[in-house]
């Protein structure tokens, strides 16, 4: 009974799909079809977060990568040897903000 209940509902998905495709392509417009693809560059940088530099990272940030890196004694010891940004790139990668 389920298994006629399942094909019953794929047939009538499958005619739903077709008739759809069944009336042809819709009529092009004069647009072209990448018309909002592009935008201006002020509009972009709003949307896309620049990547900061290590100089530019808040005390709090700071602190978060610090908490992270006391985690391990190896990082922890490159930290204050090296400094927080240089122990937390070697050992957890890129910056995450």
């Amino acid at each position: 009974m389920k298994t006629l209940l399942i094909l019953a509902l794929c047939s009538v998905a499958v005619i739903c799909v077709t008739s759809g495709a069944a009336t042809g392509p819709q009529p092009a417009d004069d647009k072209p079809a990448d018309e909002g693809l592009f935008v201006e560059r002020e509009q972009a940088s709003t949307v896309v977060r620049q990547k900061r530099n290590a100089g530019q990272l808040s005390l709090t940030q700071l602190e978060s990568l610090r908490e992270v890196c006391e985690a391990n004694m190896a990082c922890e010891h490159m930290m204050d040897t090296n400094g927080i940004i240089a122990a937390y790139t070697a050992y957890y990668g890129p910056i995450p903000y």
